[in-house]
């Protein structure tokens, strides 16, 4: 076989083959076939130089013609198979604008940040402000301006989180270390209650007050259905002239009415806190029994919201308030207790174990 029959026969199979390729990655294996470093026109065109002199020019001519058309055929191929795969993309991933949308979930809420917020509206209503204070606070406002003696056992290392302060200087530049640790000899602490925050208020505000002090406490509980480490509390504090246990009285009942609702009713039980007196833990009516008696409430009908009673005289001694010419109530209350008692949840913990099964509800 002559040079030109194998040109001829190379040039037919390559155009075959190009026609034949049903996708670009086909006509990629015919291309390095044809004109890859080992491909069939590359071969013939090194064995140019192999021919007779007079036989080159001729030869030459037709290797040229040959693939300067493949290169054509090629061309065409890879721009027909990249329009029809372009086409069937844009078939199979077409959008039916008929389909209803992708949703997305809104964000909202925690439970316990919409019922303080609710909590501090329904006493906004009736003229009180709000204000708070540092979660980390001296022992004398969290226990001895609220006349809590340094042997009373709340101040002892298993009811609170003492926090210790050691100072130290690294090199030039003085950098303070500061190490949180259980020891009694610290005179600060994680606030066990907002109440402090009623002191730092009237030392630096003279009466009237009305107050609501909203904030993170933290206590050495072990947490359990009825106990946390941190939680939510709501303070509340009046002072003023002629004030009476009546008007503290009617201020939660109303706040009691707003919370849980009118069929809700409460009661008022003698108590003992330090810093008032007389004292009252305030019960509500059992969401679940209605007042009955069942399970939930221990069968007495009733379940325990807060403490409050009138403010000690003794307090007054520590913020320069005479208690001759002022008196006034103080009340506290937890706002996850107030979330389990208004929606009837079983256990504090499932309020802040992100379960969002579970907070969906609210």
């Amino acid at each position: 076989m002559s040079q030109i029959e194998r040109i001829a026969v190379v040039f037919a199979a390559a155009r075959s083959g190009i026609a034949a390729a049903a996708n670009s990655a086909e006509l990629e294996q015919v291309r390095v076939a044809v004109f890859g470093k080992k491909g069939s026109l590359s071969t013939l065109l090194r064995q140019m130089g192999a021919l007779p002199k007079e036989q080159r020019a001729e030869i030459g001519r037709s290797m040229n013609t040959a693939r300067d058309e493949l290169e054509a055929a090629f061309e065409a191929r890879a721009a027909a198979l990249k329009h029809a795969e372009l086409e069937a993309s844009l078939a199979t991933g077409a959008v039916d604008v008929t389909l209803p949308g992708r949703s997305f979930t809104l964000g909202s809420q925690h439970l316990i940040s919409r019922l303080t917020a609710e909590i501090v509206e329904v006493f906004r209503g009736i003229g009180y402000s709000v204000v708070e204070g540092t979660e980390i606070d001296t022992a004398y406002y969290n226990f001895t301006a609220l006349n809590t003696p340094a042997d009373h056992p709340s101040r002892s290392l298993q009811d609170t989180f003492f926090v210790h302060d050691r100072f130290g200087e690294a090199g030039a530049n003085a950098a303070v270390e500061k190490t949180v640790a259980l020891k009694g000899e610290s005179d600060v602490v994680l606030r066990t209650q907002t109440s402090g925050v009623q002191v730092h208020v009237m030392e630096r505000q003279r009466p009237p007050i009305y107050i609501l002090a909203p904030g993170r406490v933290y206590r050495r509980d072990v947490a359990d259905p009825t106990h946390l480490p941190q939680f939510t509390q709501i303070e509340g504090l009046v002072v003023d002239k002629g004030i009476t246990f009546g008007d503290l009285k009617g201020t939660l009942e109303y706040f009691c009415e707003q919370v849980f609702g009118a069929d809700r009713k409460t009661r008022f039980r003698p108590h003992f806190f330090p810093f008032t007196e007389p004292s009252a833990e305030v019960d509500v009516s059992c969401g679940i029994c209605g007042g009955a008696g069942c399970r939930s409430c221990g069968g007495t009908g009733w379940l325990e919201i807060l403490g409050c009673g009138m403010v000690d005289p003794n307090v007054y001694g520590f913020v320069g308030i005479d208690p001759e010419v002022y008196s006034g109530f103080a009340f506290g209350l937890g706002v996850e207790r107030i979330a389990c008692l208004k929606y009837n949840v079983p256990d504090l913990r499932l309020l802040l174990e992100g379960d969002m099964r579970f907070l969906r509800q609210f």
